[in-house]
């Protein structure tokens, strides 16, 4: 029975059913969840199911009955979580089957990635794939014996609906409790063998670099940009690979890597996954295109997509990488940032289609009709802008690509040339092309400004605002924005003071610190970010906080026996086991991060135990960059810094001044990879470094000028005074 109820869930998909909106609120109706500070557990909390939050109480509530667990696992910005909340937790009918067969565990992914990855290693095990809604059954003691993401409310064409299926495992329970029970036992021993296997490693040569850039160079798509076939993910740690693999490779590959990174920033930009009027970027697009992008907004994506766009512009010069890193940033600082400086999680992908409709829709806040937009921009001006972003009366989906059927008659955005071609074709001037498109979108931004607004969610997580600190930090060293440097600062700042206790990091922050310990992520991330921090202010406080935070997670996650790093502590309470995350999906793994960040401190601190870390880690996972190294951009990033020789770069200035600045951005305006870049101030912050490298407590100014001096491989060049001649050592063509 339980083999055939397997093979029948999994057939179950998100994606096949009507869209309806968010949960309604059922307020006779209060469950545990009213205590929780998540929003995505609070959106539950009037649910008629008896929801209880993941911890000992919902455990030992199942032990004394005798119940299976089922387990819901999603977050407050998931649309197709939305869709069965609607359809299934709010059913009374369902909920009451739910109420007598089961222990019901509501979990935010976001709050606990461990619980997440170890369900999720479970689901796409069983079933080939994974996503969420997550929805799983486990014995008393947490071991999985059936699971699948989203399920229909009732049987429809073949497959189970969410009814059926409960009170299939509920009769499966009470006949062949001892089978079910033995089949999560030998199914928690699989995965624990599974997660503790440690591949054999190979050696970790340039060549892995060079099948990493053909596995992607196979991938990509020449006629759109991206790697692979639709749904289309952004996925930044590629670009930034194949821009470091440029650098490497001076022949046609190099130049390949390079196009195939800038045309695919310039596809997703130009897309409807780009919000043109408010700033940011969608999740993914649905088609090949980047026109129709599933709608929710998440900081990681906008945080490594700004690095990418900094780079591209750092690569390039060219102004229209500097544009959509700004547009990026700025969309950040207006619509998710908290006035403490924290980095709030998401924008939801749905929102209510009017004021006073109780009916919400995916997009519903974003696309358009083009009646609206003749009235609201008269027809000269609508002429102009639906013509370049593609308006059109029937709606601009392309036909039996778009899924999401609802968006018939209305349009996304998207850029459909470009504005030198669309005067030429009209017969403008260019500037008064722009100056029509540009007056345009601010129209209909305030316009959409009184629409109702996607949800919100709040909650600043330690791990993803680290991201965010590293894109401010870069994009203010880059192009001297100050406002973004303050806002790097603000955020370190409120999570060392929140987030910051005891000598340990905590994973979130909401209405107060939530008692979650935080992952090896949150530490790997935030230890980025205050390195870029530092090499954007200088300010040594922020190395001494990225050594203590190196030390605790070395501590806390690093495999003395193998290399690597677990995602959870040692002896955390109820995780089956520990696990090692090796795929750079939509955020990089911990272990990909921590190697670069242990190279960067390994050369500030002359640590040769913090590089012997970083080969380890690196090699840890070098069976699996061998056979597929396009899995692992982030780790493919750091393999490149590891291979490359190091390169220190010591400007020797009084901060803030003018001869300093102006070799500052000598240096930041230069893709340089693999430079750590560290200020001699003749005071303190130098006399700190100088603690750690010798060398620098003689480094100082020539004839009472800024100076900089160009070591690699810990032989310096000599020292410039003259940001050209800085730029011609910056320029020579680096060793291999």
């Amino acid at each position: 029975m339980v083999a055939l109820l397997i093979t029948a869930a999994f057939q179950s998909q998100a994606g096949e059913d009507d869209k309806k909106g968010h949960m309604k609120v059922l307020t006779q109706f209060t469950n545990q969840l009213a205590g929780e500070k998540s929003p995505y557990l609070l959106q539950h909390q009037h649910n008629p199911v008896n929801w209880m939050p993941w911890g000992p109480a919902a455990f030992e509530k199942a032990k004394k009955e005798n119940k299976p667990i089922f387990l819901s696992i999603g977050y407050s910005t998931c649309h197709w979580c939305h869709v069965m909340a609607h359809e299934s937790f709010e059913n009374e009918e369902i909920a009451a089957v739910m109420n007598e067969h089961f222990v019901n565990i509501k979990l935010d992914r976001e709050e606990r990635p461990d619980v997440d990855k170890v369900y999720m290693t479970f689901v796409q095990a069983t079933t080939g794939s994974g996503g969420w809604p997550m929805s799983v059954f486990l014995t008393p003691d947490l071991k999985p014996f059936l699971g699948g993401t989203y399920f229909p409310p009732e049987d429809r064409e073949g497959r189970p609906g969410f009814k059926s299926v409960l009170l299939q495992v509920a009769q499966s329970w009470k006949a062949e409790h001892e089978k079910i029970v033995e089949h999560g036992n030998k199914v928690a021993e699989q995965l624990a063998a599974y997660a503790a296997s440690e591949p054999a490693g190979t050696a970790l040569q340039a060549s892995i670099l060079k099948s990493g850039y053909e596995q992607f160079e196979k991938q990509f798509d020449k006629e759109w940009g991206g790697f692979g076939s639709a749904p289309k993910f952004p996925r930044p740690s590629s670009m930034s690979f194949l821009f470091r693999y440029s650098l490497r490779d001076s022949g046609d590959d190099g130049k390949k890597a390079r196009e195939m990174a800038l045309f695919t920033l310039r596809k997703m930009a130009e897309g409807g996954m780009h919000d043109h009027l408010g700033g940011g970027f969608h999740r993914y697009s649905v088609d090949t295109y980047w026109h129709v992008p599933h709608f929710e907004k998440m900081l990681y994506d906008q945080a490594q997509l700004a690095l990418a766009y900094t780079e591209a512009f750092q690569l390039t010069g060219d102004g229209q990488w500097e544009r959509i890193t700004r547009d990026i940033l700025d969309y950040v600082l207006r619509d998710m940032t908290g006035k403490n400086g924290g980095f709030y999680s998401a924008e939801d992908a749905d929102s209510l289609e009017a004021h006073g409709s109780d009916k919400h829709a995916e997009g519903a806040f974003y696309v358009w009709k083009q009646k609206e937009i003749v009235e609201l921009l008269g027809e000269k001006d609508a002429a102009i802008f639906n013509r370049f972003y593609g308006v059109k009366e029937n709606g601009n989906a392309r036909p039996n690509s778009d899924p999401m059927k609802e968006l018939t008659g209305k349009n996304t955005l998207m850029q459909s040339g470009s504005v030198a071609a669309l005067a030429k074709e009209l017969g403008l001037p260019e500037a008064e092309l722009k100056q029509s498109l540009s007056a345009s979108r601010k129209t209909l931004y305030e316009a959409r400004a009184k629409r109702p607004h996607p949800h919100l969610d709040d909650k600043i997580l330690t791990a993803w605002n680290g991201l965010m600190i590293s894109a401010f930090a870069k994009a203010g060293q880059t192009l001297g924005d100050a406002r973004y440097l303050e806002a790097a600062q603000k955020s370190a700042r409120f999570i060392k003071a929140e987030l910051w206790k005891d000598g340990r990091l905590l994973r979130s922050y909401r209405e107060g610190a939530s008692d979650i310990s935080a992952f090896a992520e949150d530490y790997a991330y935030l230890i980025c970010g205050l390195l870029d921090l530092y090499e954007t202010d200088f300010d040594p406080a922020w190395l001494s906080w990225a050594v203590q935070l190196q030390e605790k997670m070395d501590a806390l996650f690093y495999d003395e026996a193998h290399g690597g790093y677990f995602s959870t502590e040692k002896d955390a309470p109820h995780i089956l086991f520990r696990m090692k995350e090796d795929y750079d999906g939509a955020e990089p793994a911990p272990g990909s991060v921590a190697t670069h960040n242990l190279i960067r401190l390994a050369q500030i601190t002359s640590s040769p135990t913090l590089r012997d870390r970083a080969d380890k880690t690196a090699k840890s996972v070098s069976s699996q960059l061998g056979q597929l190294p396009s899995a692992m951009p982030q780790m493919l990033c750091s393999l490149d810094a590891l291979l490359a020789p190091s390169q220190q770069i010591v400007i020797a200035g009084k901060p803030g001044k003018d001869d300093t600045k102006a070799l500052l951005k000598t240096i930041n305006e230069r893709f340089l990879p693999h430079k750590i870049l560290l200020l001699a101030d003749g005071g303190d912050g130098q006399k700190q470094l100088g603690e750690k490298l010798d060398f620098l407590k003689t480094v100082s100014m020539v004839e009472g000028k800024a100076t900089a001096y160009v070591c690699e491989n810990f032989v310096c060049k000599l020292p410039v005074t003259d940001p050209r001649e800085l730029a011609k050592l910056l320029d020579a063509p680096a060793a291999k």
